[in-house]
């Protein structure tokens, strides 16, 4: 949804009748006028994701893969209802256009929004830039951010958007189980994790819409100015902690990631951009909070469940036979994260 280096065209896997398509945008899409050409964007794994140009706009579509889907995964009707509901708030998203839940269309649900011009920074650090726009970007991602902790649920008509309360439990819960059910190895500070989070969850039971992949590479930023033009990727989101999309949101100032790199080490003063307790200062200022007790304990929750996830990815791979190497990366990335995660609280 920034510019279109990054499409190419419809994987086989993933071509439909274009012909049934065009009549229902005709049908449905307010404005649509063709003649139509559909690619598709490298990324989007989990739903694939297209451009669709016409002489006068552009839109993209998102829709769950092909094949047999787990019940509750590749929820494009749950992004479609979450950026409909925040178009009347001042959390910047994508417009949506219509949701189509009848598959014979297409062969899967899918639904259209319009495509956002701008930039998407895929490293935390992000180089060959002015310190003041840096500054400035990451007090707009800031922002957004509260913006969206802000959003009164009921009011949005989001009440029944996800179960409030217990959040941190029910999610400590889920992600051990989905763990066991990937684990190869005895990983230790993973084990040690799993005994020590249920022991120490917040007496903070605040319920907020909970993004949950929320980070400068799922964000949209204005083609030439410091602004969050539209937030991407709301697949994981729900009615949670608010605290676990800050915690996730500054897991870059603990570590390098593998691919985008991240915060460690990072001279602040020089580079403009905030120091981890400046950059919650100013979330907490947003939102009302006097400060944040045990910010350790949202940290290593978002090590942990990070590392659940990526150990799912690596049973999965070796599952299909992927190449070891590719596997082993995967397992001793999970075991990495397991130990960064840990390393937060051990001595708490």
């Amino acid at each position: 949804m920034s510019d279109n280096a990054d499409v190419i065209p419809v994987r086989e896997a993933h071509k439909f009748d274009e012909g049934k398509f065009i009549d229902y945008l005709n049908e449905h899409v307010e404005g649509f006028s063709g003649p139509l050409t559909i690619n598709q964007f490298e990324g989007g794994q989990s739903n694939p994701t297209f451009l669709l140009s016409t002489p006068n706009q552009q839109y993209v579509m998102r829709k769950k893969p092909p094949g047999v889907l787990l019940p509750s995964a590749h929820a494009v009707e749950r992004e479609y209802r979450i950026m409909s509901a925040l178009q009347k708030t001042d959390v910047p998203v994508a417009k949506t256009f219509c949701l189509c839940e009848d598959a014979d269309v297409i062969g899967t649900p899918f639904y259209i929004m319009e495509k956002v011009e701008g930039r998407i920074l895929r490293e935390p650090a992000i180089p060959g830039m002015d310190p003041a726009e840096r500054s400035a970007i990451y007090d707009a991602m800031n922002d957004t951010l509260a913006k969206m902790h802000n959003v009164d649920v009921d009011a949005a008509g989001l009440s029944d958007f996800g179960k409030k309360g217990n959040y941190f439990e029910r999610q400590i819960g889920r992600w051990t189980k989905q763990y066991r059910a990937s684990q190869t190895d005895e990983v230790e500070p993973m084990e040690n994790l799993i005994n020590w989070l249920p022991k120490n969850l917040p007496n903070d039971d605040t319920t907020t819409i909970c993004h949950g992949d929320y980070r400068l590479e799922n964000m949209i930023i204005h083609p030439t100015k410091p602004e969050v033009s539209a937030v991407l990727d709301w697949e994981l989101c729900t009615l949670g902690h608010p605290l676990a999309d800050l915690g996730y949101n500054c897991m870059t100032y603990h570590f390098m990631h593998p691919a985008s790199g991240g915060l460690v080490e990072t001279d602040f003063a020089a580079t403009g951009i905030p120091t981890e307790q400046q950059y919650i200062d100013a979330y907490c200022k947003r939102t009302g909070r006097d400060g944040i007790e045990n910010w350790e304990f949202y940290i290593a929750f978002s090590f942990f469940r990070l590392a659940a996830i990526v150990q799912g990815v690596y049973k999965r791979g070796l599952d299909g036979n992927a190449s070891s190497s590719r596997a082993t990366q995967y397992g001793a990335f999970a075991q990495m994260l397991s130990m960064l995660g840990w390393s937060k609280v051990q001595n708490k």
